[in-house]
């Protein structure tokens, strides 16, 4: 019998028709709780044909103890910096994902991180409830400037309701949306160096690679504006968090607003959760009964086809 691994949480936790597509394979389902860790997977690899997985760390170890059995990688999700794709590739072993399929959702957490984080809502209606009639007072985000890292499907998303907010939209990405950006006005950067001074708010909708590691450091924090409010809901990496800290304590940022973090869930004495100027949701920007069913069927389409040998699959490593 096909043994499937299946971690992700949002997949098991929300309803929709992914689960009696997944359950009518005949397939044995072994459920964990991920994120897993190495450790983890370590202990369950070599047991299974197939992963359904989310942003469990699946190393080149894991890998080395899961082959030959395991056939396919079925990832929740687009983000495949947990996955050592490179040795999957080399193994010939495919790697699957579903790109086009929470674009809106996570736009959407976006500006919900950016409202909240400009007018104080979190501590205003925790204040209220507790009792307290604490009036605070807030920011407009209409005639500020917004820059994006990464113009793909989340970041253009972003980019529209920035403009129906009256904000002035930059942005910067290795492949530039040409048409998208003439239509919609925005300006385009080649480097973050150039895009920092610019801009008021910074949001962040790139791949976490080499390349984009630490992108927000210390050395690019000296360019931008006082005041200048981050939001995350990418990928934790992205942010060299050590010198996040620095400039919220500093003042030279005003604010972190972000849905993901350098461990999830974060240990008790993690710096950034009582910080007074930072915002932080629990890696939620995709989940939503609405993006949730679209994706988890994704995966599992992609799964179930490439298990019979259909050509409907999704793969992100091409060999």
């Amino acid at each position: 019998m096909t043994r499937v691994l299946l971690t992700t949480t949002s997949y098991q936790d929300t309803p929709g028709d992914h689960h009696a597509l997944l359950e009518s394979q005949g397939f044995e389902i072994h459920r964990e709780r991920g994120p897993l860790p190495e450790s983890r997977m370590l202990e369950l690899a070599g047991e299974f044909d197939a992963f359904l997985c989310g942003d469990d760390e699946i190393t080149q170890a894991v890998l080395e103890k899961s082959l030959p059995r395991l056939k396919v990688i079925s990832k929740y999700g687009i983000g495949l910096d947990k996955i050592d794709v490179t040795a999957c590739t080399a193994a010939k072993l495919p790697v699957l994902f579903t790109p086009g399929v929470n674009h809106t959702t996570v736009a959407e957490h976006t500006f919900c991180l950016l409202l909240a984080q400009v007018r104080n809502l979190v501590d205003s209606a925790n204040a209220v409830r507790n009792g307290q009639w604490k009036r605070v007072t807030g920011h407009e985000i209409w005639n500020k400037s917004i820059g994006i890292v990464g113009l793909g499907r989340i970041g253009q998303e972003v980019a529209k309701r920035a403009i129906a907010f009256g904000m002035k939209v930059h942005a910067l990405d290795p492949y530039w949306p040409e048409a998208f950006a003439t239509e919609n006005g925005v300006t385009r950067h080649e480097k973050i160096e150039t895009m920092l001074p610019e801009i008021d708010v910074l949001s962040l909708h790139a791949n976490l690679s080499e390349s984009t590691r630490h992108l927000v450091n210390a050395e690019r924090i000296k360019l931008c504006r006082k005041d200048l409010l981050v939001v995350n809901t990418s990928r934790a990496e992205l942010v060299n968090m050590p010198d996040m800290i620095a400039a919220l304590d500093a003042g030279t940022v005003g604010g972190y607003a972000t849905d993901v973090l350098d461990e999830e869930p974060p240990p008790a004495d993690h710096p950034l959760l009582k910080h007074p100027k930072a915002l932080i949701t629990p890696h939620i920007g995709s989940r939503t009964y609405e993006s949730v069913p679209r994706q988890a069927m994704r995966a599992t389409l992609n799964l179930v086809n490439y298990l019979k040998g259909e050509k409907d699959v999704i793969q992100a490593n091409k060999f």
